[in-house]
């Protein structure tokens, strides 16, 4: 395999992709999994129902909405054509709201487990202290789920990277535009270059496995740390 032939313009779309989408949900979803992680109301259930519902949908049923509700003929989609000149499909922007439906969950469960995990303790003496909730969250609870933090910025970037159903229904195969490696394999063992679908795969392999192991590694480190420091 001649590594010198792979063109990487699929996998670095695939990052910038990867990267825009993981620091908008970042934004998203830090007070959502907080909320998520103190209330009591009897509708959290189906909440966490709707969060976590792109993990179990299959991603073309996804794509198709997605699709749909960005395309020309929806209020959304006509709505940014029409005041902004944006059109919504068919193009990285596309891609950018496509993947931050699709990867949201991956985001708010390792961020509300963190948050749920915390001392209620300590938060309760941040709020007797005299601390806001938005204080709370950032300066207390936010440095003390570093790996939840860590597990959802990695697993968001790396579940980013590798979509396919989704980003194909809405941003189909535009070279430079729209064409991620995920879309860039697909092609490629429809004309039966299995060569070249080879070198993308064991990249797409290798980083994914290099990106499980990092966080691994690091809650590993993690874990050693607080144990050594409680003794």
């Amino acid at each position: 395999m001649d590594w010198s032939t792979l063109d990487f313009g699929p996998f670095l779309l695939s990052f910038k992709l990867a990267g825009v989408t993981t620091a908008i949900l970042f934004i998203i979803a830090l007070p959502i999994s907080w909320w998520l992680s103190q209330t009591k109301t009897r509708y959290k259930p189906v909440i966490e129902a709707v969060v976590s519902l792109p993990i179990v949908l299959p991603p073309s049923v996804l794509g198709f909405y997605v699709l749909f509700a960005l395309s020309q003929n929806s209020p959304v989609g006509a709505f940014f054509e029409d005041h902004f000149g944006i059109k919504l499909v068919f193009n990285f922007t596309g891609l950018v709201v496509a993947s931050c439906f699709y990867s949201f969950p991956f985001m708010v469960q390792p961020l509300q487990s963190g948050f749920e995990n915390l001392n209620r303790h300590m938060i309760e003496a941040s709020y007797v202290a005299g601390k806001s909730k938005l204080n709370t969250l950032l300066n207390v609870a936010l440095p003390n789920i570093k790996p939840a933090l860590l597990s959802g910025l990695i697993i968001t970037f790396a579940h980013t990277v590798g979509e396919f159903g989704v980003v194909l229904m809405v941003g189909g195969s535009i070279p430079g535009e729209t064409k991620v490696a995920s879309v860039a394999i697909y092609e490629m063992v429809e004309v039966m270059d299995y060569r070249s679908a080879h070198l993308y795969s064991a990249m797409m392999l290798l980083i994914s496995f290099s990106v499980l192991l990092g966080v691994y590694l690091f809650n590993r480190q993690h874990k050693r740390h607080l144990g050594w420091r409680d003794d």
